[in-house]
């Protein structure tokens, strides 16, 4: 499922949590109430013939298939109170949270664009209907006193302006954010590649408001947020690309996060499974800065 990425403020925020927040829960669910009520209606046809003395309902079921699962009186009433107990059963384990996972980076760290591009992302794309992403684009950076420069940043003043103008992305772009963020961090050059990657997933948003956010007050308070959830972290980030997931830093998750997010996120969730998480597990190289 989608959610959106990262924090963002004023009327049009949203949280990626995904912040790219799809809603592949919501399809799923549709999809699945259809063919319920096929099941329900060839269940009512056929079952228990030699109790009920007839392969049509009883009389007193006057509601549609929609409505037989509504309350044990009618399901009672429509003979398919042993379907619907299985039904909600199957309902309970369906409807588990989505795995969450925080990632604290920067944008130019080689280490954070590797796991975005090669993990997080592709994980992203084959298991959105059971996680959430969010992006905070700030990692070891510091806040500085001076106007004309209020960031610090690790790899200099360019990371600063990436990290400025994938927060104001977030911000602006909702849920094509994420995609931009990946297509800018799969680039050779991550600041050149802004602009391209906006207008190839979000051609609505102009480059003019993104660049105007990363270079005025809204960047500088996007980004202030940022240090802030940063600052939060409990224990604190030592590194980056630092992880938590569903709230949570140890050392051992961050170990099988950074071997296999795929695998650790397919193991992790409580619900029904997607068929894409029966594959061989790989583990991969894992880094920092």
């Amino acid at each position: 499922m989608m959610r959106l990425i990262g924090r963002s403020f004023g009327r049009n925020s949203v949280e990626l949590s995904p912040l790219l927040h799809m809603r592949g829960p919501q399809i799923s669910n549709m999809k699945h109430f259809g063919a319920l009520s096929v099941f329900l209606l060839i269940c009512i046809l056929y079952i228990e013939p030699g109790v009920s003395g007839t392969s049509h309902p009883k009389p007193s079921c006057r509601y549609p298939p929609s409505q037989w699962c509504r309350s044990l009186e009618i399901a009672i009433s429509c003979n398919v109170q042993k379907q619907c107990m299985e039904l909600n059963a199957t309902r309970t384990n369906q409807a588990a949270p989505p795995v969450s996972v925080t990632l604290y980076y920067e944008s130019l760290c080689p280490d954070s664009r590797v796991f975005i591009t090669q993990q997080l992302f592709p994980t992203w794309t084959m298991l959105q209907d059971i996680m959430t992403v969010t992006l905070v684009p700030y990692g070891n950076a510091m806040e500085n006193p001076s106007a004309s420069s209020p960031f610090i940043c690790q790899h200099g003043e360019a990371e600063c302006r990436g990290n400025l103008i994938e927060a104001c992305m977030i911000h602006l772009t909702g849920p094509s954010a994420f995609q931009i963020i990946y297509c800018m961090e799969s680039a050779e050059n991550v600041l050149n590649a802004a602009q391209p990657c906006l207008q190839l997933y979000a051609p609505a948003v102009s480059w003019s408001s993104v660049d105007a956010c990363s270079r005025g007050g809204l960047g500088r308070q996007l980004m202030h947020a940022y240090a802030a959830m940063t600052r939060a972290l409990h224990p604190a980030h030592t590194h980056v690309p630092w992880l938590t997931v569903n709230g949570e830093y140890t050392e051992e998750n961050e170990d099988k996060v950074l071997s296999s997010l795929f695998h650790f996120v397919c193991r992790l969730y409580k619900g029904v499974k997607p068929p894409v998480c029966t594959g061989a597990q790989v583990r991969l190289n894992r880094s920092f800065c």
